[in-house]
C-alpha cells in the first residue's frame, strides 16, 4: 500500500486550503519536502516526521522550514514536543502561503477523523502583546481564552512576539497545555527568524492546533525492543536512558542539562565579554570560569534547579526530563551563555531577567546576546553613545577585573533589557528591520570600523547573517549552507580546514537525517544510527531514504552563499582558537603550526584561506552525483 506525506496549504490571504499529497519515496519528512514547497511557493512549512506519536522518544519535534529572513536562505528550525499534538491532526504538513491582509490567528482543529476546521482570524497584537504576562506569553494566553473550549484534547499554540514584527530574527514559541493551563515550560523554533517570517511573509501571529483525529503510529515495543536488543544488547528505554544521560543528570559531574554540563567542563574555552576573553591569558579564563562560574553561576543551577529536581519534558513523554527550571524560568546552555557570561553577566537573577525579557519579546536568544554583547562593548569603549542607542545613561562593566558578580552582573542586564527596549521601541540609531549585519555595517561607514569589527557573526549572501552558537571553536563560523544550528562540528580539536568542511557536511548529513524524521538530537546516540533501520523495518525504503538525504543535503548546499567573514573579531576567533590549541593544550600537529604562522605574518589573508580551504571540503562532500 503506497504512503503518502498529507500537507494541508492554507492560502492566508483567502483562507482557502487543500490538502495535496506526497508519495513516500519521492519525499520523507518536513526537511526534504519543505525544500520543494518552499521552491514553489516561498512558503513557511510546519511538519513532524514518520515516527510522530510514536513509542520512538524524541520523535515528536517540530520542525519548521523556508527561506528565512534573517540568513537570506533555506533554514531549519524545530521545536521540541510540539510535534506529538500536531499529529492529532493527521496530517505531516502545514504549508502557509501568501499574507492575510491583517495580523491573524490561524485556527486548525480535527475532531474524530472529520475533516480539518480551518479558520483565519484577525487579531490586534499590540495589545495583546501588552496584556498579562506580556508579549509572546500573553499572546499565548489570549489566544487559547478565545479559542481552547474548542478542543477536546488540549490543543498547542505557536506564538509571536514583538520582535517578530521589528525585526528580522523574531521566533517562534510554545508551551505544552495543561488542564487548561499554559506551563512555564517554553519551547522555541529559536534560530532563522522563522517568526519573522511567519507574521511579516503570511500575517499569522499565532497558530492554534490540535484534535482528536488518531492514525496508526508505530506502537508495538517488543518489536522495537528486539531491533535494539540485535543493535545494543538493550531495550529501547534503556538504550535512550543511557544516551540521554547528559540531558537528565550526569553523576560525573553532579548536574545536568546543557547548562549544568556545558558550564562543568567548559574550563578556559568559556567565551565571556563578547568573546573579549579569547585575548586572555589561560590562567584569566581559567579564574574567570573558576570564580564566577563555578562557584557562583553554575552553584546556584545547581542549588536551585539540580538538587530541587525541577526538571520537566518539553510535551512529549520522555527520559531526558532536559527542561531544567527555577520556577517560570527555563535554564538551557545557549540562552544564558548569549545572554549570561558573553554580556558580563554572571548570576542567575540578573540572567533570568534578561533572558525572561529577550524570550516575552519573542528574540532568537542567541542572535540577541550577540548583538547585546557587541553593542554593550561598544558601549563602553565609547565607540557608541547612550544617546545613540537610545537607552538611559547606565555604563556596562566590561572587564573582568574588579567585577563585582552580584551587582556589576545586575547592571549589564539593566543595560541589556533598555537595549532590548530600545530595539522594539525604535529609538536610538540601531535599526534591525533588515538585520544586525546590514546595521553595523551602515553605523561602521558613519562612524568607525572599529564598530563593525566587535561584531562576531556568520555572513551569508547580501544581507544574511547569524551569531554562532556559543562554542569557541572554527565550525562554528564555518562557510556552510545553514549555519546557527549543530549542522557543523563543535567539537574542540584541531583540524586542517580541508578536513573540517569535510567533517562539518559529514554532520550535515547526519544532522538532517534526524530532522526529516522530527528527531530531537538529544537522542541522537542511538538515533543517527538506527533511524534508516527503523525506516527498513517499517516501510523498506532503508536505502531510497538515504539516497534522499544525500540529495537534499546537496540541493540545499547547492544554493551555499557564504560571504568570507567580514568583522575583525570573527577572524580572531579563529586565529585565537589556533594558539590556543598551541599554547594551551599542547597540540604541535605541523599543520597548526603552519597556520598559525601565517595568521601572525597576516591575519586577513591567512584567514581568507582558511575560509576558503574550508570551503572546498563542504563543496566536495556535498555534492549531488
Amino acid at each position: 500500500m503506497q504512503v503518502h506525506l498529507k500537507v494541508l496549504i492554507v492560502d492566508a490571504a483567502s483562507g482557502f486550503y487543500r490538502v495535496e499529497r506526497y508519495g513516500l519515496g519521492d519525499f520523507f519528512g518536513p526537511v526534504d519536502l519543505g525544500l520543494h514547497l518552499s521552491g514553489k511557493f516561498n512558503s513557511l512549512n510546519i511538519g513532524s516526521g514518520l515516527l510522530a506519536g510514536s513509542i520512538f522518544p524524541g520523535s515528536n519535534r517540530l520542525v519548521f522550514t523556508g527561506f528565512s529572513p534573517c540568513w537570506g536562505g533555506f533554514f531549519i528550525s524545530s521545536m521540541g514536543g510540539a510535534g506529538l499534538v500536531f499529529d492529532d491532526l493527521g496530517i505531516n504538513m502545514l504549508c502557509l502561503v501568501n499574507k492575510a491582509s491583517s495580523p491573524s490567528v490561524l485556527y486548525l482543529n480535527r475532531i474524530h477523523g472529520e475533516e480539518i476546521q480551518v479558520g483565519i482570524h484577525p487579531a490586534d497584537i499590540i495589545g495583546t502583546w501588552k496584556k498579562g504576562r506580556k508579549g509572546v506569553y500573553s499572546m499565548m494566553e489570549q489566544v487559547l481564552s478565545d479559542f481552547g473550549h474548542r478542543y477536546e484534547n488540549e490543543p498547542r499554540i505557536l506564538a509571536t512576539g514583538p520582535a517578530a514584527l521589528i525585526t528580522d530574527f523574531g521566533s517562534i514559541c510554545s508551551a505544552p497545555i495543561s488542564r487548561g493551563k499554559l506551563s512555564y515550560v517554553d519551547t522555541w523554533a529559536g534560530r532563522g527568524g522563522m517568526g519573522t517570517k511567519m507574521l511579516q511573509e503570511h500575517g499569522i501571529a499565532c497558530v492554534i492546533y490540535g484534535g482528536t483525529h488518531i492514525d496508526e503510529d508505530f506502537r508495538d515495543r517488543k518489536v522495537a525492543d528486539q531491533w535494539f536488543e540485535s543493535r545494543y544488547n538493550q531495550k529501547l528505554a534503556a538504550k535512550d536512558f543511557e544516551a540521554t544521560t547528559k540531558y537528565r543528570f550526569d553523576p560525573k559531574f553532579s548536574t545536568g542539562g546543557t547548562f549544568g554540563v556545558n558550564y562543568a567542563t567548559l574550563g578556559g574555552s568559556m567565551l565571556s565579554f563578547n568573546y573579549t576573553s579569547m585575548y586572555m591569558d589561560e590562567s584569566q579564563r581559567l579564574d574567570i570560569h573558576d570564580s564566577f562560574i563555578i562557584r557562583h553561576y553554575l552553584k546556584q543551577f545547581n542549588e536551585e534547579t539540580i538538587e530541587t529536581k525541577q526538571q520537566k519534558t518539553c510535551g512529549e513523554p520522555c527520559s531526558a526530563v532536559c527542561k531544567k527550571m527555577r520556577g517560570e524560568y527555563k535554564k538551557d546552555y545557549e540562552p544564558y551563555q548569549a545572554m549570561g557570561p558573553l554580556c558580563g553577566i554572571f548570576d542567575q537573577r540578573a540572567a533570568e531577567q534578561l533572558t525572561h525579557r529577550a524570550d516575552m519579546y519573542g528574540f532568537d536568544a542567541i542572535s540577541a546576546g550577540g548583538v547585546l554583547s557587541w553593542l554593550m562593548e561598544c558601549l563602553a569603549e565609547g565607540l557608541l553613545t547612550h544617546d545613540e542607542l537610545g537607552i538611559p545613561a547606565l555604563e556596562p562593566v566590561f572587564s573582568p577585573k574588579g567585577f563585582s558578580i552580584v551587582e556589576d552582573s545586575l547592571r549589564n542586564a539593566q543595560v541589556a533589557m533598555s537595549l532590548l527596549d530600545a530595539f522594539i521601541d525604535r529609538k536610538g540609531i540601531i535599526d534591525l528591520s533588515e538585520g544586525a549585519r546590514k546595521c553595523a555595517r551602515r553605523i561602521s561607514r558613519e562612524k568607525s570600523k572599529d564598530i563593525l569589527d566587535r561584531f562576531v557573526y556568520v555572513a551569508y549572501a547580501r544581507k544574511g547573517w547569524m551569531v554562532p552558537n556559543q562554542y569557541w571553536t572554527p565550525g562554528a563560523v564555518s562557510p556552510m549552507a545553514i549555519m546557527g544550528k549543530y549542522y557543523m562540528h563543535y567539537g574542540k580539536d584541531f583540524l586542517p580546514p580541508r578536513e573540517l568542511g569535510r567533517t562539518n557536511a559529514r554532520r550535515f548529513l547526519t544532522e538532517l537525517t534526524m530532522d526529516n524524521l522530527g528527531m530531537c538530537r538529544f537522542h541522537r546516540g542511538w538515533a543517527e544510527d538506527m533511524i534508516p533501520e527503523i525506516i527498513e523495518s517499517i516501510y523498506g525504503m532503508k536505502k531510497q531514504f538515504l539516497t534522499n538525504n544525500v540529495m537534499t543535503a546537496s540541493r540545499i548546499s547547492s544554493r551555499n552563499a557564504s560571504i568570507f567573514w567580514e568583522s575583525g573579531r570573527t577572524m580572531d576567533f579563529i586565529a585565537t582558537f589556533l594558539k590556543n590549541k598551541r599554547d594551551v593544550d599542547g597540540v604541535e600537529d605541523r599543520e597548526l603550526l603552519e597556520w598559525i604562522d601565517r595568521f601572525e605574518k597576516d591575519r586577513d589573508s591567512a584567514a581568507l584561506d582558511f575560509w576558503y580551504e574550508t570551503h572546498k571540503g563542504i563543496q566536495e562532500s556535498l555534492r549531488e552525483f
